[in-house]
């Protein structure tokens, strides 16, 4: 299923556009919203995609930096966003619920327990990956900013 037909499905599935008959298509309800994997390979994609399918990946993190180098906005409260898994097949419609820009030390047990891991863990994870995406001028510290989301699982295609 490519991401317009899972759009079809889920935008139906999540009730995005219940006035249309009333008042005509609206834009957020017509028109796709981005598209994009979790992790930097498919067997993570694979694995993230299907926790948030399943609704126990309810948040994510990601570096500051990398939106100011990228030039691209934060994310947003009620931004839409279509998840695809390793093969970049749609699995499943997430809705951003909170964002909020944080110290890397200050994260805390409950954003961990969102991405389904001990806070621990979390931090050595995240630390690696802030490693590994240092592009020589944005060296990991514990005082980094990070950008922290909580969404909300609106569709999913589970039998996948």
């Amino acid at each position: 299923m490519d991401v317009n037909e899972f759009w079809e499905h889920a935008r139906q599935g999540a009730s995005l556009n219940p006035i249309q008959e009333w008042i005509g298509p609206r834009v957020s309800g017509t028109v796709p919203p981005a598209a994009w994997a979790f992790g930097d390979d498919p067997a993570t994609a694979d694995k993230l995609a299907g926790e948030v399918a399943n609704g126990t990946k309810t948040t994510t993190a990601s570096l500051l930096w990398q939106y100011e180098v990228e030039d691209a906005p934060l994310p947003e409260q009620g931004d839409l966003a279509i998840v695809l898994d390793g093969r970049e097949q749609p699995r499943a419609l997430i809705m951003t619920t909170e964002v909020k820009v944080t110290p890397f030390d200050q994260v805390d047990d409950e954003h961990a327990a969102g991405e389904g891991t001990s806070l621990a863990e979390w931090r050595r994870i995240h630390e690696d990956m802030a490693r590994a995406a240092d592009d020589g001028g944005h060296p990991f510290s514990d005082d980094m900013p990070v950008v922290l989301e909580r969404f909300e699982l609106l569709y999913a295609l589970r039998n996948h």
